[in-house]
């Protein structure tokens, strides 16, 4: 660091804040300029590097420290898109302390030369072919070569240069590519030129279009040669398939050059909402905003978005012809006609919602932003001790509580359609939550949340009770008495906590219950429930606690069903616990797995037709794992029914 000064610590984002997903991230000076940009598979791991002691860091890495005065992120959903998006960026904002790129490298493209007589199938980095259509970019050039050859194979168009076309053409005798079946050129003599042309028109529409039909004829085929027992035409058709997939994998962040247009995404709870504006111009994101916005109690989605464009452009700002946006404003009419006059004599503004292709990736990362923008907001609110201070103060005074009650415990039960029922239990010492005292709780039967939360608590209050009992000193979960209890539910959870509690002969500990979406405040003793003010301190504190004892929750019963589902396939001879993982990437579930077919089986990585004949037997014939079905198939995205 230049002469020894550390200034880091004024722009230490909390460990907490930064999320664990793939993404890009930018350190700028006070003046906003942006002076090393950076990818990461893990953004959290790959910044605290940056927060070492000074002498593990490189002199170069120093000096740039010096000069940053700020660190934020942009995540994105695969290394793909934050290896791209890395480029663009370093390409767009030329970054003093970035040396990888100055040699002004380019990431290849595919091409299809639609202005030739005869259209070709290329490879390059050269951006400005006339007439040429491409896709890309791509930063895996040998995949990318090896699918050009997959694709040859479906659409048989020429690959060759200019001058071995006429050559070919003039003598009448084919090239390699023409002789061997992979080019149906004209000078193949196998098809006319207009023909040649509707092929590579195909391709061009199957490029475009993120491949369906063509995909789908491809897996069908790989199930009848399944069935057939052709299983090595199967397996090879499965990898031609997968290698398809593979290179259709565009950057969701490049569109084409002239594609110019905003992106918003928005993530909002019962007390506020998250912002996210990707600003695309020349089909690369130049830009981006976040900002969090209160919610009032009647605020709908719509009305939240509305807000939140007419927010975006307020002063000089002009937006954009094409405005996307996660749901269209009920007004949405009027919210365009609005925009439209901020750009006289350029035409109209469409605000709508993307469908399909590259703009329906970007809205995802754009409400992905959005969604840990909400979370960095709720952890720095969380982190501030004063505002921690007059949370507990409020929450003290408003359920007439003779202490602050330093030490918080949640209750929340999970199950998933009535099965697969745990409960989790955690806490908060000072405002904070403290992870080491967190606990996990199966409930073998149950009649429904009401006796859940009966049981849990009177489990806990057996554990209280015995740790006062025997005199020890307090430490540990077991033994730490709790100055408010919390259960996630309404006016019937507290009230069988309070039962709980009654039954145990605690009358020590405060209790209450907050109801979702009013978030009400719900005591044992009182018919009507105590409504905080929606932007207070407290109504705040005990939202978090109540998100994290639901997080908690669910993260144990995705885990048992993950173990339960395990422990069925790994029941089958032949299937060790490498094969059980990739059985249920590849299908994806235990319904589509024993919905699947011996030959749908068979194409499966590592599986051949006998032991896919097992699978299936044993499956069809376990009814645990029957019922196991039963209670996931509802839920295909994993969510839990409260």
């Amino acid at each position: 660091m230049i002469q020894g000064v550390d200034n880091r610590g004024s722009f230490r984002p909390a460990q907490g804040e930064i999320p664990t997903s793939p993404g890009v991230y930018r350190f700028s000076d006070r003046h906003g300029r942006v002076l090393y940009i950076g990818k990461a598979k893990n953004l959290r791991a790959r910044l605290a590097n940056y927060f070492q002691p000074l002498q593990s860091l490189m002199p170069r890495t120093q000096r740039m420290l010096a000069l940053a005065a700020n660190v934020d992120w942009t995540v994105v959903a695969t290394d793909t898109e934050s290896l791209i998006l890395e480029h663009t960026w370093i390409t767009e904002f030329k970054p003093p302390f970035n040396v990888q790129f100055k040699d002004d490298k380019t990431y290849p493209y595919l091409a299809v030369t639609l202005r030739e007589e005869s259209p070709r199938l290329i490879i390059t980095r050269n951006e400005k072919i006339r007439g040429a259509r491409y896709f890309g970019p791509y930063p895996k050039v040998w995949a990318l070569r090896e699918t050009t050859a997959l694709l040859q194979q479906a659409f048989p168009i020429r690959t060759c240069n200019d001058a071995d076309y006429r050559r070919a053409m003039s003598t009448g005798r084919p090239c390699l590519a023409g002789q061997i079946g992979r080019c149906h050129g004209p000078c193949s003599q196998l098809i006319t030129i207009e023909e040649h042309r509707e092929r590579a028109n195909e391709l061009v529409a199957f490029l475009a279009g993120g491949d369906t039909s063509h995909l789908r004829e491809l897996q069908r085929s790989m199930r009848e040669a399944a069935a057939e027992q052709r299983y090595e035409a199967a397996a090879r058709l499965r990898d031609q398939a997968q290698a398809v997939e593979h290179v259709l994998e565009k950057n969701a962040v490049v569109l084409s050059l002239d594609v110019n247009l905003d992106v918003f995404g928005l993530r909002a709870d019962e007390l506020a909402a998250s912002a996210h504006q990707f600003i695309i111009r020349g089909g690369r994101i130049r830009g981006e905003r976040s900002w969090i916005v209160d919610v009032e109690i009647d605020d709908s989605l719509s009305t939240l978005l509305e807000q939140v464009v007419q927010t975006a452009y307020e002063g000089d700002r002009e937006p954009p012809a094409e405005i996307l946006v996660p749901q269209l404003p009920e007004d949405v009419e009027d919210l365009e006609a609005a925009l439209s006059a901020m750009r006289p004599r350029r035409g109209r503004v469409r605000v709508r919602v993307p469908e399909r292709g590259d703009k329906v990736q970007l809205m995802e990362r754009a409400v992905l932003n959005a969604g840990e923008n909400l979370i960095r907001h709720k952890l720095k609110r969380a982190a501030d001790l004063t505002a921690r201070t007059d949370a507990l103060a409020e929450l003290q005074r408003a359920l007439d509580m003779d202490e602050a009650p330093l030490r918080i415990e949640c209750i929340d039960v999970s199950h998933l359609q009535g099965t697969g029922v745990v409960a989790s239990l955690v806490v908060f010492e000072d405002g904070l939550p403290a992870k080491g005292a967190y606990r996990k709780y199966r409930i073998e039967e149950t009649r429904d949340d009401t006796d859940s939360i009966h049981q849990v608590v009177s489990r806990r209050a057996a554990q209280l009770n015995r740790a006062r009992e025997t005199d020890e000193p307090a430490s540990g979960i077991y033994r730490d008495r709790p100055q408010l209890l919390i259960v996630d539910g309404g006016e019937p959870q507290v009230k069988a906590a309070a039962r709980a509690l009654r039954e145990a002969g605690i009358t020590d500990i405060a209790l209450c219950g907050v109801a979702k979406r009013l978030e009400e405040l719900w005591l044992p003793d009182d018919p009507f429930p105590v409504i905080l003010p929606r932007t207070s301190d407290a109504l705040f504190l005990v939202q978090r606690v109540r998100d994290e004892a639901h997080r908690f929750a669910i993260t144990f019963q995705r885990q048992r069903r993950s173990t339960s589902i395990a422990s069925q396939l790994s029941e089958v001879p032949g299937l060790g616990p490498k094969r059980v993982q990739m059985l249920l990437k590849h299908f994806g579930s235990v319904p589509r797995l024993r919905a699947a077919t011996v030959a749908e089986l068979s194409a499966a990585p590592g599986v051949g037709g006998k032991l896919a004949e097992q699978i299936l037997s044993h499956l069809n014939s376990d009814p645990a794992t029957a019922k196991l079905e039963s209670s996931l198939e509802p839920d295909r995205e994993g969510r839990t029914v409260e």
